[in-house]
């Protein structure tokens, strides 16, 4: 029996494709992997770095110039070392990070020396390193990544002297113009920072009003990671804004203060910030600082 003789041009033409198919098999394939599916609109691009395009506001911080300044600190080492807002303690003689009614522990305000790096300029950061005899758990300070535009911040402590807390939402970079009393190395027209601007998106159940003494509070992120330290607030705009978590490691640095090793903190959210908050301030981690005249 014989098959039929296939024709020259389709024997040819299996020839070649076989070539083909062994030379493609054999390249090299190096494509890039798909790109990342763009951030939703929750998380928003990565924070950009400090420019001098940042949008610039003038900000009065603190109270009046009579009667003591109210506001909080919080634990970055478990053996009594604090940050809060330096606005709140400039100027006082003596500073105390309350216990419990009528109760408080003495503090020592580091001093402030000349900066080790260029990206926060010296007498730039309203930030105070505190120590005192004895501590609190820390709370860890941000340990990687970077933020992102619309990453909620959650900020517990003692608005109006009373617990509280609130919550927003990060709008980016801003340059702040800080009107406080006590502030040394101050320009004319106020002590210029460069800051993370917040729009508030929620606060305890009551409280209305401005948030005096909430300075020096801890931003904390979604893992409960400090990412910022409170500093003043624009009510009328809805905006809270806090240092960068580049403010902070130069203020440690500049302060010679390691921080402490921090447990790893529960996740937060907007459903348990308030019960996360209260037991921070009951376990110490975060204060109320004052000045006092005894």
């Amino acid at each position: 029996m014989q098959f039929p003789r296939l024709p020259e041009w389709l024997t040819y033409g299996a020839v070649v494709a076989a070539i083909v198919f062994a030379a493609l098999g054999r390249r090299e394939n190096a494509d890039a992997p798909e790109a990342p599916p763009p951030p939703s609109r929750e998380e928003g691009a990565l924070l950009a770095p400090v420019t001098a395009f940042d949008r610039t506001i003038i900000i009065k911080a603190g109270g009046g110039e009579a009667g003591p300044a109210m506001g909080t600190a919080f634990s970055i080492g478990d053996k009594g070392v604090w940050l809060t807002a330096r606005h709140v303690v400039a100027g006082c003689a003596r500073i105390a990070l309350i216990e419990a009614p009528g109760r408080g522990a003495l503090a020592r305000l580091a001093p402030e020396p000349a900066p080790l790096s260029s990206s926060v300029p010296a007498a730039s950061t309203d930030l105070a390193v505190l120590f005192t005899e004895g501590g609190a758990p820390a709370l860890p300070l941000l340990r990687s990544g970077g933020l992102r535009i619309g990453e909620r911040s959650f900020h517990p402590g003692f608005p109006q002297g009373g617990p509280g807390e609130t919550t927003g939402r990060l709008l980016g970079r801003q340059t702040l113009v800080l009107r406080a009393r006590g502030l040394p190395g101050r320009a004319p027209g106020g002590r210029v920072e460069h800051v993370l601007a917040w729009a508030e998106a929620g606060r305890t159940n009551g409280l209305h009003g401005d948030l005096s003494g909430l300075s020096g509070a801890p931003a904390l992120d979604s893992h409960g990671d400090v990412v910022g330290v409170t500093i003043a607030q624009a009510p009328r705009r809805g905006r809270i804004y806090t240092t960068s978590p580049e403010a902070i490691r130069d203020a440690l640095l500049r302060a010679h203060v390691t921080p402490g090793p921090a447990p790893l903190s529960e996740p937060i959210t907007v459903e348990n910030y308030g019960r996360v908050a209260d037991s921070l301030r009951r376990d110490l981690r975060v204060a109320q600082v004052t000045c006092v005249a005894w």
